[in-house]
């Protein structure tokens, strides 16, 4: 079922990233009288669809193969190879037949259509879903720095005032990826103002373990509910219980309590409870997960700012363009050997296990949201097979004052999809042995 729920989540997600984006280049194209005789969400090769039909001179319709999608523009060298039209005169409705602005506009169209629908995402789950933001100056305890920003350099209770040198007004924002790529924190500490610079492999690092690095949860805490079926049921837990010890560790706040009890993951250990005034200690053994299977109350209220149309616009803005170039400097790290491509590049095998296996709106789309920044991103990229594979040649014309030929347009294509595949090939193999190997 869990599979089920990640292929779903997948087939929905990029199939409505990919129809927003041709949706892009079909209506810019229509808009300077070019003809589309293609409109594919998802690729239909050899010629298998799960669905078409043509209306006017186009046939829209759904291809078989989930990775990514099309229209077929008369008159322009694409993935489809076709050169039967390229080798007749240009007619007035074809592509090749446009000024370089409106092909520009053309082929931009799709990159541009991910973005806006990447900030109406984020924005419209910012709005429905959180609803409100904690202000950075309402954290009166500071941060709970767990082991990975103990070692860059960061403590429990540090109050972070400036990331790279900008104040910010939302607590969130020291959780963001700014963080984890060599920023350099202000921070107040014991009364006193310090610098930090982190190191710029915390991504990495994250990546890898899976572990936290900071978190607002330097709070007292209570049980709220218990979960059935959990240690914390069979143990006895109830509402308001106040955790004091764990073995011979004293509690100090729930990211104490949290990074302590992971260390004891199906381990049997001694905790000493507060209830109702008094306290008592027995054993309890912890669930492979690291936890006992509770919801924590926090003992203590954050002030709270709400989020409007307006500033929620303002913040899925940037939190989009921040995602744009922070994987731009990832996909550098790549490229210059800092970080493995088999830890980075992902198939829909794998943005599918991202997606998970149980169906959460809110992450369903945050990820999608983030995935079509993503899209914007590569497929703005200079190579040929993708969007700024051809305007980089429209620019080419334009510096040479005249076009590309179609010959070389055609092998550049050709290269390009070549290595579009191999990419391709790439990532599902190097997603499957993951999944064979559970790494």
């Amino acid at each position: 079922m869990e599979a089920l729920i990640m292929v779903a989540q997948l087939l929905l997600g990029l199939g409505l990233l990919v129809f927003v984006h041709e949706l892009g280049h079909f209506l810019a194209a229509k808009a300077f009288g070019i003809k589309v005789e293609k409109f594919y969400v998802f690729f239909d090769f050899g010629n298998t669809k799960i669905f078409s039909k043509k209306v006017g001179d186009t046939e829209y319709g759904i291809g078989w193969f989930p990775l990514g999608g099309y229209v077929k523009i008369v008159g322009m060298v694409d993935e489809s190879m076709d050169k039967d039209q390229l080798e007749k005169p240009p007619e007035d409705y074809e592509f090749r037949s446009k000024p370089a602005w409106q092909r520009f506009i053309v082929l931009v169209a799709g990159v541009v259509m991910n973005v806006i629908v990447g900030i109406l995402i984020f924005a419209g789950s910012t709005l429905y879903f959180d609803k409100e933001y904690v202000p950075i100056s309402a954290v009166e305890n500071g941060i709970y720095a767990h082991e990975i920003a103990r070692n860059a350099g960061l403590k429990t209770g540090d109050k972070i005032t400036k990331i790279n040198g900008r104040s910010f007004d939302r607590a969130k924002e020291v959780e963001s990826l700014k963080m984890l790529f060599g920023a350099k924190v202000t921070l107040e500490r014991n009364g006193q103002t310090k610098e930090i610079q982190l190191p710029d492999n915390l991504f990495l690092e994250i990546g890898r373990g899976g572990g936290q690095f900071i978190s607002f949860l330097n709070v007292p805490f209570e049980v709220s509910e218990v979960m059935p079926g959990t240690p914390a049921e069979e143990f006895g837990l109830q509402k308001g219980d106040q955790f004091l010890r764990l073995d011979t560790v004293e509690i100090s706040s729930f990211g104490h309590f949290s990074e302590t009890l992971s260390g004891y993951a199906g381990q049997e250990i001694e905790i000493e409870v507060k209830r109702s005034g008094e306290t008592f200690t027995d054993y309890v053994k912890v669930g492979e997960d690291g936890r006992l299977g509770f919801f924590p109350n926090p003992l203590m209220d954050y002030d709270t700012k709400p989020y409007t149309v307006f500033n929620s616009l303002k913040y899925g803005t940037i939190d989009g363009f921040e995602a744009i170039y922070y994987n731009a400097i990832g996909l550098g790290k790549v490229f210059t050997g800092q970080v493995k491509a088999t830890e980075s590049i992902q198939s829909p095998i794998g943005i599918a296990t991202i997606y998970g296996g149980v169906w959460d709106w809110k992450r369903f789309w945050y990820l999608t949201g983030l995935i079509s920044f993503i899209l914007a991103f590569m497929n703005i990229l200079p190579i040929p097979a993708l969007d700024g594979g051809h305007i980089m040649f429209i620019f080419i014309e334009v510096i040479q004052g005249k076009p590309v030929s179609q010959k070389t347009m055609e092998k550049a294509q050709g290269v390009g999809m070549v290595l579009l595949l191999l990419l391709m090939a790439f990532a599902f193999g190097n997603d499957i042995y993951k999944l064979i190997t559970g790494g």
